[in-house]
C-alpha cells in the first residue's frame, strides 16, 4: 500500500500564563497580543451556539457551516527549460554553456483550503502551494481571488495564504485533543475538482505516524478516518458534528492513488499553533524537551523493572537541554506532559509541538517505579528561547534548496563546526538526488559554508565545471555529492 499526499497524486497556542518574573524579559517577544485569526475565532465562538447532537448524528448543520468556508485552490508553477536543435548543440550546452532555446513550462495543480477569518486568511497544505508562482482561490459562490503565501511549514505540511476579502464564511477550531476514536467526522474539500464535496466517516485512530514527511524535525501525528478523501482534498477540512475544524486533510493510503478506505488529517491543535506562528513571526517556533525519545517496549520495561508498559522511554538526554537542566535522566519514562498522558513517541511529539520556546511544561516521569514531576522551560533548536526569524533562512535557486545556518545543538550532535541545514527541497538539482531534508552541507567545492555569502562565494570561486557537495546526514553519516 502506498502512502501519498492527497491532492497532488499533509495547537492550540498554549502560552503558559504562570511565567516567572525573572524570565519575562526573554519571553515577552513570544507573548504577542491575539492575532487576527485568534480574534476572529474567539468572536465566532461567542456568537455561535451549537445544539447538542442526538444519539444518531445529523450532518446537515455541520455540512452547511463548512461548505462555504472550504475553498478550491489552483496553483501554477512556471519552470524554464532549454532545448537544442541537435545532439551536438546539447553536448556543447552541457560542456560549455552553449545557449539553446529557452521556454517556460507551466505546471498546474489543485487542492483545497479552509478559511479561518472573515478577512481572508486560509490554511492549506504546504504541498498544495509549495513552489507556486501563482495561487488562485475559488469560493463556493464561484468568486475567484488571487492569494498571497504568508508562510509555509514543511515539517507539518501546513501553509497559510491570504486573499483580500471581507465578510467571508469561516470555520472555528475544535480541540483535536478531545477527538475520540469512533467519533463521527466530515471531510470537506474538492476531490477531482468536484467543488464543495462532503463525505462522512468515523475517527479510526489517532497519532498515526506515516513517515511521509521525512525524518528529522518533521511532525506526523495524523487523525486517521474512513471518510473518503481523494486527490484534490488536500488542505480541506475535517470537521466534527458541531461543524468545528478538528483537522486538515492531508494524505491517503492507497494502491491506486484514489481512496481505498483510510485518510489522514493534521490535528487542529497543531494547525492553530502553526498558523499563529506563521502570522506572527513568518516561521514556526518549535519548543524542544532536549531528549531522544524511544518507544517503550516490553523488553525495555522488563530491563528497567517497570510493571506497566506505559509512557515514552528517554533514550538520551541532551547536554544543556531543557530536560537535563530540570533533572530528567536517561532511562526515565515520560508518562504525561501538562497532565496529558503520552504513550507513544508520536503522541509526545504532537503534544510538545503545541508549545513554543519559553513556555513552561510539567513532565511526569516514571523512574524505577516511582513518579516524579519536573517543571522545565522549553528551548528552541539553538538552545535558547529566542524567536526564530524568517530572515535566518534563505533560498538558493541553483540547488532548489531552502537553507539555514546550523544550530549549536546540531554542531555538537553531528560533531561539525559549521554548515547549512537543508530545511526544504524544491525544484532543482536536489529534487531527485536522494539527499534528505535536515542534511547539513559543510563544504561546497572545498570551501566551508556557514551562511548565504559563504555559499555564493564557494560557487563563484569554483574552477571546476562540476560542483562538489560535502555534508552530514541527520544520523551522523558523512556524504559527498557531485553535480
Amino acid at each position: 500500500m502506498t502512502l501519498m499526499l492527497a491532492g497532488l497524486l499533509m495547537a492550540a497556542s498554549c502560552a503558559n500564563s504562570s511565567q516567572n518574573a525573572e524570565n519575562s524579559e526573554n519571553k515577552n517577544e513570544m507573548q504577542e497580543p491575539a492575532t487576527e485569526i485568534e480574534q476572529a475565532q474567539q468572536s465566532k465562538m461567542q456568537r455561535v451556539a451549537f445544539v447538542p447532537t442526538e444519539s444518531t448524528p445529523d450532518f446537515v448543520d455541520a455540512a452547511e457551516r463548512s461548505v462555504d468556508a472550504v475553498v478550491h485552490i489552483m496553483t501554477k508553477v512556471v519552470r524554464q527549460s532549454t532545448t537544442y536543435n541537435d545532439f551536438f548543440g546539447a553536448l556543447l550546452g552541457q560542456l560549455y554553456g552553449y545557449p539553446g532555446q529557452t521556454r517556460n513550462n507551466t505546471m498546474v495543480a489543485y487542492g483545497s483550503g479552509v478559511v479561518l477569518t472573515p478577512d481572508g486568511y486560509i490554511v492549506t497544505n504546504n504541498h498544495v502551494v509549495e513552489g507556486a508562482d501563482e495561487v488562485e482561490v475559488t469560493f463556493n459562490n464561484k468568486v475567484k481571488k488571487t492569494a498571497t503565501i504568508i508562510g509555509t511549514d514543511p515539517t507539518t505540511d501546513l501553509a497559510l495564504i491570504k486573499v483580500d476579502a471581507t465578510d467571508l464564511e469561516y470555520l472555528t477550531f475544535g480541540d483535536s485533543d478531545n477527538v475520540r476514536i469512533g467519533e463521527w467526522v466530515l471531510a470537506v474539500g474538492n476531490p477531482f475538482n468536484l467543488t464543495s464535496t462532503v463525505t462522512a466517516g468515523i475517527v479510526s485512530a489517532k497519532a498515526r505516524n506515516l513517515s511521509i514527511l521525512g525524518e528529522g524535525t518533521s511532525v506526523e501525528s495524523f487523525i486517521q478516518t474512513d471518510a473518503a478523501v481523494n486527490p484534490g482534498n488536500s488542505g480541506g477540512a475535517l470537521v466534527n458534528t458541531k461543524g468545528e475544524l478538528v483537522g486538515i486533510n492531508a494524505a491517503i493510503a492507497s494502491h491506486t492513488g484514489s481512496y481505498e478506505g483510510y485518510s489522514f488529517a493534521i490535528p487542529s491543535n497543531i494547525v492553530r499553533k502553526v498558523v499563529d506562528d506563521l502570522l506572527l513571526y513568518g516561521e514556526t517556533q518549535r519548543g524542544y524537551l532536549g531528549i531522544y525519545p524511544a518507544e517503550l517496549t516490553q523488553e525495555i520495561a522488563e530491563k528497567e523493572g517497570l510493571e506497566n508498559i506505559e509512557g515514552v522511554y528517554v533514550a538520551e538526554v541532551t547536554e544543556g537541554g531543557a530536560a537535563k537542566v530540570a533533572g530528567v535522566q536517561k532511562g526515565d519514562v515520560v508518562t504525561s506532559i501538562n497532565g496529558k498522558k503520552v504513550n507513544t513517541v508520536t503522541q509526545l511529539m504532537e503534544t510538545v509541538r503545541q508549545y513554543r520556546p519559553g513556555d513552561n511544561v510539567n513532565l511526569e516521569v516514571n523512574r524505577n517505579g516511582r513518579h516524579h514531576n519536573y517543571e522545565l522551560t522549553l528551548l528552541n533548536e539553538a538552545g535558547n528561547v529566542d524567536v526564530v526569524k524568517k530572515g535566518d533562512s534563505f533560498y538558493n535557486s541553483e540547488f532548489g534548496l531552502m537553507l539555514q545556518p546550523i544550530s549549536q545543538n546540531d554542531m555538537s550532535r553531528l560533531n561539525v563546526k559549521a554548515g547549512l541545514k537543508i530545511v526544504e527541497i524544491r525544484q532543482g538539482r536536489f529534487m531527485n538526488s536522494g539527499v534528505p531534508v535536515d542534511f547539513v552541507i559543510t563544504k561546497v567545492n572545498g570551501y566551508t559554508v556557514n551562511n548565504k555569502t559563504d555559499l555564493e562565494n564557494a560557487l563563484k570561486n569554483s574552477r571546476s565545471r562540476r560542483t562538489t557537495i560535502e555534508g552530514v546526514y541527520p544520523n551522523g553519516m558523512m556524504g559527498t555529492f557531485y553535480y
